[in-house]
């Protein structure tokens, strides 16, 4: 690999090991030479989304002006400029691995919804976003898992659905800040749960009867998604396996920990327990691998201040 191309890949996996504490550990499980791929895809998006998220507020302007650049550049017959890291590599794994362009422009339109949306008024309205900010996403991994056709690439969008719901059940307080409400409306008004209600929770930190409700049901409709894409984990070939199975697990637990805590996602962020991802990558390992782990797994399972784990 040319040096510009794998400093490229190496600041793609640093972006990746900062923010994506458990799907980077989960990475670690591929074979090296299919790693870069996914942090290029994850730095990409991790890009993306922090335009979304600005500490102070959303930047319209650079996140349209981003995109416009970024699909321009997605559609390149040469390299870009390897001044700009991740658009090189994922430039190159788009190339690598004949991936469509469209699925990135899907990904980056449900970016720019989050500029003018706010709220979902039913679950498919939100499914709608989802298509772009998580399904395509698993479209995008499946090739690179070796995985293919259309009911595999079904099992990967239901996936990167589970994984998507699960961060909105986690990260209720966090979005609300935003502005951001996640859970439909209709499901809201299912469960007797105003925007007072929800706002109440997330400034005490206790939630009422309602809102565990409410939650509860979004863990059920989360697991459901689990459920199907399960069958999924077995279409991906035998190398990818250990790392599909590890983010699997460990993403589900996360709605473990919140069934543990009674539905309450307010009090804290709850997060797998550093032992847990610990243990879980060795069980994996040693089920799936032999146990024959090229990578210290104590040295990427620090805790990392982190949004999106």
């Amino acid at each position: 690999m040319a040096p510009d191309l794998a400093a490229a890949y190496e600041a793609c996996r640093q972006i990746h090991q900062a923010h994506g504490r458990t799907f980077y550990l989960a990475t670690l499980l591929l074979p090296r030479d299919r790693r870069p791929h996914v942090w290029a895809l994850y730095a990409f998006a991790r890009v993306a989304d922090e335009l979304v998220d600005a500490p102070i507020s959303p930047d319209p302007v650079t996140l349209l002006t981003w995109r416009d650049h970024a699909m321009t550049t997605m559609r390149f017959t040469s390299p870009p400029d390897p001044r700009q890291p991740v658009l090189t590599a994922t430039w190159h794994t788009m190339r690598s691995l004949q991936l469509q362009p469209d699925l990135l422009k899907e990904f980056l339109d449900s970016m720019v919804m989050d500029l003018t949306i706010s709220r979902y008024a039913t679950w498919e309205d939100l499914r709608g976003y989802m298509r772009g900010s998580a399904a395509v996403i698993g479209e995008l991994m499946a090739p690179l898992l070796g995985a293919d056709g259309i009911v595999a690439l079904g099992h990967a969008g239901a996936l990167g659905e589970a994984f998507q719901l699960t961060n909105f059940i986690r990260d209720v307080s966090e979005d609300h800040a935003r502005g951001r409400i996640y859970l439909p409306q209709a499901d809201l008004s299912r469960f007797g749960v105003s925007e007072s209600m929800l706002a109440q929770a997330v400034h005490t930190g206790v939630p009422s009867r309602q809102v565990r409700s409410l939650v509860a049901f979004e863990v059920r409709r989360a697991m459901q998604l689990y459920v199907v894409a399960k069958p999924g984990l077995e279409m991906v070939d035998s190398r990818s396996q250990p790392c599909l199975q590890m983010a699997f697990t460990l993403y589900r637990r996360i709605l473990h920990r919140v069934i543990d805590n009674d539905f309450n996602v307010f009090e804290c962020r709850l997060v797998v327990p550093r032992w847990q991802r610990l243990a879980t990558a060795g069980h994996v390992a040693a089920r799936t691998t032999g146990g024959n782990l090229t990578v210290s797994l104590a040295s990427v399972c620090r805790p990392i201040p982190t949004r999106h784990s």
